[in-house]
């Protein structure tokens, strides 16, 4: 077991470098426009392992807008003004009406790594959102206060990372692999079957089931069906003209009809409707009815 340790020298804040990197995920924006209001971080050597990267989030609106976001297989540390909160892995869409004037500060860590920060299975957080008090105990109880008060986002990073350093977090090879299968669903679209991962990491289906159970929170499926239908999403962002079936064959389901279903389902609206909602003017690309002022 591996225990993570604070790097001497340069100060936190100036270790911590913007992600330029385009975030996944944020609906309704074309891929040929800037995605707005969310700057990234990575995170600092010696947290790397743990954490994916940061996000900030600010917004100074006139009228509300809703934003919608589809989540992945990571749990989030979200620091907001009141409502710091820790989320597991969220199955459904976030949909967030924003107003006025805000500011979130955003922790993603890497799948599997959060369980290196509690003593539960992270299928216990799934579709869950907490306290950080439940989650950290009293110490939590004003990190969002004590971050969010430095208007500089390196420097409010700073604090977040001198808290999970105080929570002694370590690796063992289970995080790892958890870590390392997520990837391999993330960077290849070619694998569709949970079989496939079960053969390539030596792995029995049975012993995948439990290593996600513990350290992802949800199923390798889910992991999988949810990567493809991101990138069916990010293929209709481009503005393309799609024939659907090959795309539904390509992303691995059976047919256009179970497809466009669960598209549907995680999106919104079927595949043909949602490209052609891209083209209207940005502000007028998300539906209110029955909007939800969730966090995200």
């Amino acid at each position: 077991m591996l225990r993570f340790a604070a790097m001497r020298g340069l100060k936190k804040r100036d270790k911590v470098r913007t992600k330029l990197e385009r975030p996944v995920g944020i609906l309704h924006v074309r891929r040929s426009e800037a995605v707005d209001r969310v700057t990234r971080y990575w995170p600092s050597p010696d947290l790397e392992q743990l954490v994916e990267h940061y996000w900030v989030v600010r917004w100074d609106l006139t009228e509300p807008r809703i934003a919608e976001t589809v989540p992945i297989a990571s749990v989030h540390m979200v620091l907001e003004a009141g409502q710091s909160r820790i989320y597991g892995v969220m199955r459904e869409r976030f949909s967030r009406v924003l107003t006025g004037r805000g500011r979130v500060l955003g922790t993603r860590f890497r799948p599997g790594a959060f369980r290196s920060l509690v003593n539960s299975p992270i299928s216990s957080f799934t579709d869950r959102r907490l306290p950080l008090t439940d989650v950290f105990g009293p110490r939590a109880a004003m990190l969002g206060e004590r971050a969010l008060r430095h208007p500089d986002d390196r420097d409010a990073i700073a604090v977040v990372e001198r808290f999970l350093l105080s929570c002694h977090p370590s690796v063992d090879g289970d995080m790892i692999l958890a870590g390392r299968v997520a990837a391999r669903i993330a960077n290849h679209r070619s694998v569709t079957r949970v079989a496939q991962l079960a053969n390539d990491f030596g792995i029995s289906q049975r012993g995948l089931q439990r290593l996600f159970k513990e350290y992802v929170g949800v199923s390798p499926k889910w992991v999988i069906q949810r990567y493809r239908l991101l990138d069916a999403a990010d293929r209709v962002a481009t503005g393309h003209i799609f024939d659907w079936a090959d795309l539904a064959l390509q992303l691995g389901y059976a047919d256009q009809a179970h497809f466009i279903r669960e598209f549907k389902k995680l999106v919104g609206r079927p595949p043909a409707e949602y490209a052609g909602s891209l083209a209207a003017p940005r502000g007028q690309r998300v539906r209110r009815r029955g909007a939800n002022p969730t966090s995200g």
